[in-house]
This record gives C-alpha cells, structure tokens and sequence, in this order.
C-alpha cells in the first residue's frame, strides 16, 4: 500500500558555509522536512571520521541530529533518482523562467534544491528541475542570505 502522507526533501548543493547549513537544518526542523540532500563541497554535520562539524552544531542548535541527512557526491544522480521516486524537483532560484514563489502549488512529494550563494543553481540543474521559484526583491540587493532565502520560502510554500 502507497502512503498518502506528503514528503518534503531539501537539497543543498556546494553551499560552502557551515554556518548556513546549521541555520537550513533549524528551518528544515520548523517546517517539517523530511530528510535533508547534502551534496558537491556542502559540509555535513560530521565530517569522514564522524567528528561533529562545530559551525554546523551551533547554528543548528540540535537539529542536525534528528533531521535525517545524506551525503550524496553526484548531484545529477541523486536528481534523477528522486525524479524516479515521484518526486516533484523545485527549484528556488532567481531564473527568467522562474515563477513567484507565492503562486507555487506543491505536489504529495516535493524536492526543493537551493544553490550555492554567488554563483547559484547551474543551468543544467535548473533544467531537471520541474519548477523554478523565485522570491521577488523590493531593496536594492538582489538577493538574500540561503538560508534567509530557505526559511522565507519553505514557510511560505509548506505552511500557507
């Protein structure tokens, strides 16, 4: 028998501060994700020889230790093999493409993907994504902190 519960996975490719993983695994614990895609040179909450990560236990506050968490090397591998588990990719990423992530309408399964700061989400990712959302900017930088931009979006696309 299938369950009808609804899954939400983040996944955060070469995210190069520890710190901001920390602060994606408390946002992750706020909204109920599920389990949490590591991937390329984002650190992880223990290192090769199962030492804790210290930047991350301290943004994270805990969370790192009950958010199920996965090292994954090759991104393009990991994408497909959530696709062909049904899943919907969602990409959060200024793109031309991309649609306000007010209007975004969510499926049972979900695989949200937000990329590293400066150079975000690669063209060819954003193509095996099934959505593009953006969080529209009103100041003059044009954009946010990724885990500013993580907390922003998940809580208004998993608890609206």
């Amino acid at each position: 028998m299938v369950s009808k519960e609804k899954l939400n996975y983040l996944i955060l490719p070469n995210i190069r501060s520890a710190v901001n993983i920390g602060a994606i695994f408390r946002t992750a614990d706020a909204v109920g994700i599920d389990k949490i895609f590591l991937t390329g040179y984002s650190p992880r909450p223990v290192d090769r020889f199962k030492r804790i990560q210290k930047s991350i236990a301290k943004s994270a506050l805990g969370a790192e230790q009950w958010i199920p968490w996965e090292y994954r090397k090759d991104l393009n591998r990991l994408l497909t093999t959530i696709k062909n588990k049904g899943f919907n990719i969602i990409a959060i990423e200024q793109d031309k493409n991309a649609i306000d992530y007010r209007k975004l309408k969510i499926t049972r399964k979900n695989a949200f993907i937000l990329g590293p700061e400066v150079e975000g989400l690669d063209e060819n990712i954003l193509k095996k994504c099934d959505k593009v959302t953006y969080i529209p900017m009103y100041g003059k930088k044009e954009s946010l902190n990724v885990s500013v931009a993580c907390g922003v979006a998940l809580f208004r696309i998993l608890k609206s």
